[in-house]
Protein backbone atom coordinates (compact mmCIF):
# COMPACT_ATOMS: atom_id res chain seq x y z
CA UNK A 1 0.00 0.00 0.00
CA UNK A 2 1.72 3.50 -0.49
CA UNK A 3 2.00 5.63 1.80
CA UNK A 4 3.04 3.15 4.56
CA UNK A 5 2.68 4.74 8.25
CA UNK A 6 4.72 3.49 11.07
CA UNK A 7 4.10 3.81 14.59
CA UNK A 8 6.49 5.83 16.41
CA UNK A 9 6.97 4.19 19.72
CA UNK A 10 9.19 6.83 21.20
CA UNK A 11 6.17 9.30 20.46
CA UNK A 12 3.74 7.18 22.46
CA UNK A 13 6.82 7.40 25.77
CA UNK A 14 6.80 10.50 25.35
CA UNK A 15 3.49 11.26 24.92
CA UNK A 16 2.37 9.11 28.24
CA UNK A 17 5.25 11.04 30.22
CA UNK A 18 3.72 14.14 29.27
CA UNK A 19 0.52 13.14 30.84
CA UNK A 20 1.91 11.88 34.00
CA UNK A 21 0.71 8.49 33.26
CA UNK A 22 2.19 5.09 34.00
CA UNK A 23 2.41 2.25 31.53
CA UNK A 24 -0.14 0.42 33.42
CA UNK A 25 -2.60 3.64 33.88
CA UNK A 26 -2.65 3.98 30.23
CA UNK A 27 -3.37 0.10 29.98
CA UNK A 28 -6.38 0.87 32.27
CA UNK A 29 -7.66 3.53 30.59
CA UNK A 30 -7.49 1.92 26.89
CA UNK A 31 -8.95 -1.40 27.97
CA UNK A 32 -5.98 -3.51 27.77
CA UNK A 33 -4.39 -5.97 30.18
CA UNK A 34 -1.71 -4.71 31.93
CA UNK A 35 1.33 -2.33 31.40
CA UNK A 36 3.59 -4.69 29.82
CA UNK A 37 1.84 -4.41 26.25
CA UNK A 38 2.69 -0.49 26.30
CA UNK A 39 6.07 -1.31 27.41
CA UNK A 40 6.28 -3.72 24.41
CA UNK A 41 4.96 -0.87 22.13
CA UNK A 42 7.14 2.14 23.13
CA UNK A 43 9.98 -0.28 23.19
CA UNK A 44 8.92 -0.79 19.27
CA UNK A 45 8.88 -4.70 20.11
CA UNK A 46 5.40 -4.69 18.99
CA UNK A 47 2.69 -2.48 17.57
CA UNK A 48 -0.71 -1.86 18.82
CA UNK A 49 -3.61 -2.66 16.50
CA UNK A 50 -5.44 0.43 14.26
CA UNK A 51 -8.17 0.51 16.98
CA UNK A 52 -5.77 0.90 19.76
CA UNK A 53 -3.47 3.79 18.29
CA UNK A 54 -6.63 5.91 18.33
CA UNK A 55 -7.64 5.16 21.61
CA UNK A 56 -4.08 6.13 22.66
CA UNK A 57 -4.17 9.18 20.87
CA UNK A 58 -7.42 10.00 23.57
CA UNK A 59 -6.09 8.95 26.04
CA UNK A 60 -2.89 11.08 25.99
CA UNK A 61 -4.83 14.25 24.46
CA UNK A 62 -2.80 13.61 20.84
CA UNK A 63 -3.71 13.27 17.51
CA UNK A 64 -3.02 9.62 15.86
CA UNK A 65 -0.91 11.67 13.31
CA UNK A 66 1.22 12.27 16.54
CA UNK A 67 1.90 8.73 16.81
CA UNK A 68 2.63 7.83 12.87
CA UNK A 69 5.86 8.23 10.61
CA UNK A 70 4.94 8.43 6.68
CA UNK A 71 1.76 10.77 6.97
CA UNK A 72 2.68 13.60 4.50
CA UNK A 73 0.25 16.01 3.78
CA UNK A 74 -2.91 15.24 3.13
CA UNK A 75 -5.04 12.90 5.23
CA UNK A 76 -6.17 9.63 3.33
CA UNK A 77 -8.52 7.43 4.22
CA UNK A 78 -6.58 5.15 5.86
CA UNK A 79 -5.85 8.15 8.35
CA UNK A 80 -9.49 8.81 8.88
CA UNK A 81 -10.31 5.41 9.63
CA UNK A 82 -7.11 5.32 12.57
CA UNK A 83 -8.61 8.39 14.01
CA UNK A 84 -11.71 7.07 14.58
CA UNK A 85 -10.45 4.21 16.12
CA UNK A 86 -11.42 1.53 13.92
CA UNK A 87 -9.77 -1.41 11.44
CA UNK A 88 -10.75 -1.76 7.70
CA UNK A 89 -13.35 -4.52 8.64
CA UNK A 90 -15.03 -2.63 11.45
CA UNK A 91 -14.82 0.47 9.90
CA UNK A 92 -17.08 -1.61 6.80
CA UNK A 93 -19.48 -3.25 9.32
CA UNK A 94 -20.50 0.32 10.46
CA UNK A 95 -20.71 1.51 7.55
CA UNK A 96 -23.19 -1.02 6.38
CA UNK A 97 -20.34 -1.57 2.99
CA UNK A 98 -18.83 -4.91 2.23
CA UNK A 99 -15.48 -4.99 3.59
CA UNK A 100 -13.32 -5.88 -0.17
CA UNK A 101 -15.40 -2.72 -1.42
CA UNK A 102 -14.10 -0.05 2.36
CA UNK A 103 -10.59 -2.38 1.33
CA UNK A 104 -10.49 -0.96 -1.98
CA UNK A 105 -11.60 2.30 -1.36
CA UNK A 106 -9.00 2.99 1.04
CA UNK A 107 -6.27 1.35 -1.17
CA UNK A 108 -7.47 3.85 -3.78
CA UNK A 109 -8.19 1.33 -5.71
CA UNK A 110 -11.42 2.91 -7.61
CA UNK A 111 -11.90 5.26 -10.93
CA UNK A 112 -15.18 6.94 -10.36
CA UNK A 113 -15.88 8.89 -6.92
CA UNK A 114 -18.48 6.22 -5.08
CA UNK A 115 -22.03 7.72 -4.59
CA UNK A 116 -22.96 10.02 -1.89
CA UNK A 117 -25.79 7.35 -0.42
CA UNK A 118 -22.93 4.93 0.00
CA UNK A 119 -20.47 7.58 1.55
CA UNK A 120 -22.57 9.48 4.04
CA UNK A 121 -22.83 6.23 6.59
CA UNK A 122 -18.90 6.14 5.93
CA UNK A 123 -18.85 9.71 6.97
CA UNK A 124 -20.82 9.47 9.78
CA UNK A 125 -18.62 6.71 11.11
CA UNK A 126 -15.50 8.49 10.63
CA UNK A 127 -16.72 11.56 12.09
CA UNK A 128 -15.94 13.50 9.81
CA UNK A 129 -18.08 16.00 6.94
CA UNK A 130 -18.81 14.41 3.34
CA UNK A 131 -16.85 16.60 1.45
CA UNK A 132 -13.59 16.03 3.71
CA UNK A 133 -14.19 12.07 3.05
CA UNK A 134 -14.23 12.50 -0.31
CA UNK A 135 -11.31 15.03 -0.25
CA UNK A 136 -9.77 11.63 1.79
CA UNK A 137 -10.62 9.14 -1.14
CA UNK A 138 -9.25 11.63 -3.53
CA UNK A 139 -5.88 11.29 -1.94
CA UNK A 140 -5.68 7.54 -1.40
CA UNK A 141 -6.49 7.55 -5.30
CA UNK A 142 -3.84 9.95 -6.19
CA UNK A 143 -1.15 8.31 -4.00
CA UNK A 144 -1.98 4.80 -5.18
CA UNK A 145 -1.74 5.93 -8.89
CA UNK A 146 1.67 8.04 -8.01
CA UNK A 147 2.94 4.53 -6.99
CA UNK A 148 1.94 2.70 -9.71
Amino acid sequence: MPNRLAFRANALRDAREKAGLTQTQLARLIGVAGGERVSRWELGSSTPRAATIGKLAKALGIRVVDLLDGVDGAADLRLLRLEAGYDSRETARRAHLAAATYIRWEAGAFRKMPHDADLTPLASVLGVRLAELKEALEVSRSRRESAD
